[in-house]
């Protein structure tokens, strides 16, 4: 049956005016029911006294304001990609109630005051569903990313509290049908059903967020990391990241401005931001309207001035493939982080050509003189017009690296080591001239600066997601995993880092395992230096993300150095260390192998004694061993995790408490408690 609100939609909370029949209602006598109350955003029940008042509601006026909020929910769409299989999931379930309530509408008979109760409790959790809802469409997306665990707590509640509130709904006082009581209950089934289903963390995501959140240098091969992770959260244009700075303000007034989370927010936004070339600024004080539309109030530019991009007025007009048209220095930014669609249509483009719009400018510049309009002077309009690279100068070092002349060898892959490192631009022309087959043929050359410039520059023209197959296809993943067992301590660095960002393709895990990198990977991480070990660690994990990749690097005896780097603080990559064993902990072999050690006594240790972050990432670990195999619980409770954990379920992080209190719950359930 289809509600007929949702065949016409009403403004939300507007009260209904048709007349209904009234009846007196009973005051009712004391009893138990549901209490809600949130704390720390999550929803729980407890039972207790009776609502004040709850008597004197209208049935139907819960009915109608019950369906206004399905309603709602149903027309919201821009989930947030961390979130939106959840999402779609619970509008799905509210939706499924739509039967129950038009049927209680259209019976137009009093509701009894047990019914009007469970109505009432009902909307409530259909309200805290709504409010979760709309975070999940109006949030910040990159909190919601490092808050995925704790945003499916908040999930599983809402099911639960669903559930009970459903299981106590006395159908028979109100008199629905029987088809109508069996659709949901069959829905509480299925919900439960999917409450018992665990979540699978997106370990992808997880090592980005890891990476683009350390505070060690920032690296060419991290800057890839944050290329993805924007693209995978769907901020990698200007009008994105001016949207996500709006929602940034919303949660900073929330949380406050210096609290931890917002914090590390911000600095993730900038590290977008970088990516684009765009300034870095506060973001409590820089605007995020368009620069002239800030000019004067008055001042109305026609919206096909504006590019679609930077909603900015055009200087420079072109013309694409789509017949869309943009700023010509914001469509090349777009086409140089190898986007091959339009912004704007979303469709494949034929070609990539750019055709000034010359009855467009003209246009625009007859309006700035009618208007006495000035465009505002940028530092970054100044920079970008002397610092694009000439077609000429690339192709003219890419002919130098067939010199047999060391001095001019020497000079060529400096220069493009250079050259690619930040500018996007660079790396596709320089991949469209060449270069890549020819780097590879150097990195067998005997002198070991060149070999070090020649990696280094595979390195940053694989952050193109292009160059990454072409470098691949040149069979380049076997040198450079020579160069990683056999180079300069700094070639075997960029050669972990460059391995690191070639494995973003599926394909490529793969061949660099086939082509025993994983062992030499594990070599770097046990002898290398702390650059290097991060290097590798960070490859290792990326690897790792193909299950079968986990064994090859238990098999290469990655256990033993990651254990090192749990013991030596003065590295500071215990976090690091402990997120890898936490991979290898989803795997039958790595459990089996950690279970060797003394690993849990460690784990006890820095539960103890580590910082708030060290004891997260610990307990994490816990957990996930303990779910498998209960005698690990036992093994803990005997180095004196208890009092431990009951102090973090107070005091820890968000995601540590939850962590700590899951495994209490481990313990009660096997009968482990001390």
């Amino acid at each position: 049956m289809i509600s007929p609100h949702l065949q016409n939609p009403p403004v939300e909370d507007k009260k209904p005016t048709a007349t209904l029949p009234s009846c007196p209602v009973k005051k009712l006598a004391r009893t138990t029911m549901v209490v809600y109350r949130e704390r720390d955003g999550d929803v729980d029940f407890r039972r207790g006294e009776e609502e004040e008042g709850i008597s004197q509601q209208n049935g139907f006026d819960l009915v109608h304001e019950s369906l206004s909020l399905i309603e709602y929910v149903a027309r919201l769409r821009d989930f947030r990609s961390t979130q939106r299989q959840e999402c779609y999931s619970l509008v799905r379930r509210m939706k499924n109630l739509l039967p129950f309530f038009d049927e209680v509408r259209l019976l137009g008979a009093c509701i009894p005051p047990r019914g009007v109760a469970a109505l009432s409790r009902l909307k409530k959790v259909l309200c805290l569903a709504k409010k979760l809802l709309k975070t999940c469409s109006d949030g910040s997306k990159i909190f919601l990313a490092l808050e995925t665990e704790a945003m499916m707590v908040k999930f599983h509640a809402v099911y639960e509290n669903l559930c009970q509130v459903l299981d106590e709904m006395p159908f028979d006082e109100i008199d629905v049908s029987v088809e109508v009581r069996e659709q949901v209950e069959l829905m509480v089934t299925q919900l439960r059903r999917g409450k018992r289903r665990k979540h699978t963390q997106d370990m992808e995501l997880a090592v980005d967020l890891m990476v683009v959140s350390s505070k060690i240098d920032e690296r060419t091969a991290d800057i890839a990391i944050i290329e993805r992770l924007a693209k995978k959260l769907d901020l990698h244009t200007v009008e994105y990241l001016k949207k996500e700075t709006i929602a940034i303000r919303k949660l900073a007034e929330e949380r406050g401005r210096t609290s931890e989370c917002v914090v590390q927010v911000i600095e993730i936004l900038d590290k977008f931001k970088r990516i684009l070339g765009m300034e870095v600024a506060n973001i409590f004080e820089e605007s995020i309207k368009p620069k002239m539309l800030e000019r004067s109030e008055s001042l109305v530019i026609p919206h096909e001035f504006l590019c679609p991009i930077t909603l900015e007025l055009m200087r420079d007009p072109v013309i694409i493939a789509s017949g869309q048209t943009f700023e010509r220095e914001s469509i090349q930014k777009w086409f140089d982080s190898n986007n091959r669609t339009c912004p704007k249509t979303r469709e494949n483009l034929a070609h990539l050509s750019l055709v000034p719009n010359h009855a467009l400018k003209n246009l625009i510049t007859q309006w700035r003189e009618k208007n006495n309009y000035k465009y505002p002077i940028t530092d970054d309009f100044e920079y970008s017009q002397g610092s694009s690279v000439k077609e000429e100068e690339i192709t003219s070092l890419v002919e130098e690296l067939s010199s047999t002349e060391l001095e001019v060898l020497l000079r060529a892959v400096k220069d493009i080591r250079m050259l690619s490192k930040d500018q996007p631009e660079s790396r596709v022309l320089f991949s469209n001239c060449g270069a890549i087959p020819a780097l590879v043929r150097l990195l067998p050359y005997p002198n070991h600066k060149i070999q070090e410039h020649v990696v280094t520059s595979l390195l940053n023209l694989s952050i193109d997601d292009t160059n990454k197959k072409l470098i691949a296809q040149e069979q380049a993943i076997p040198a450079i995993i020579d160069v990683l067992r056999n180079g300069s301590m700094e070639s075997r660095e960029n050669s972990a880092a460059a391995l690191f960002s070639l494995s973003m393709l599926d394909e490529n895990k793969v061949t660099i395992a086939l082509s025993e990198g994983i062992p030499a990977l594990v070599e770097l991480l046990d002898t290398g230096t702390v650059t290097g070990k991060k290097d590798a660690l960070t490859a290792l994990f990326n690897l790792c993300l193909n299950q079968a990749n986990k064994a090859r690097a238990i098999d290469a005896g990655i256990v033993p150095p990651l254990q090192l780097l749990l013991k030596d603080k003065r590295i500071g990559m215990l976090d690091e260390a402990l997120s890898m064993f936490l991979l290898l902990a989803t795997h039958p072999q790595g459990r089996h192998e950690i279970g060797k050690l003394s690993f849990i006594g460690m784990l006890v240790d820095i539960i103890r004694d580590g910082t708030p972050k060290n004891k997260e990432c610990a307990a994490s670990v816990l957990l996930e061993l303990s779910l498998n195999n209960s005698s690990h619980i036992l093994t803990a409770l005997q180095f004196g995790v208890y009092e431990h954990l009951v102090d973090i379920s107070l005091t820890g992080t968000n995601r540590a408490r939850r962590k700590a209190n899951a495994i209490l719950q481990l313990m009660r359930t096997s009968d482990q408690l001390p």
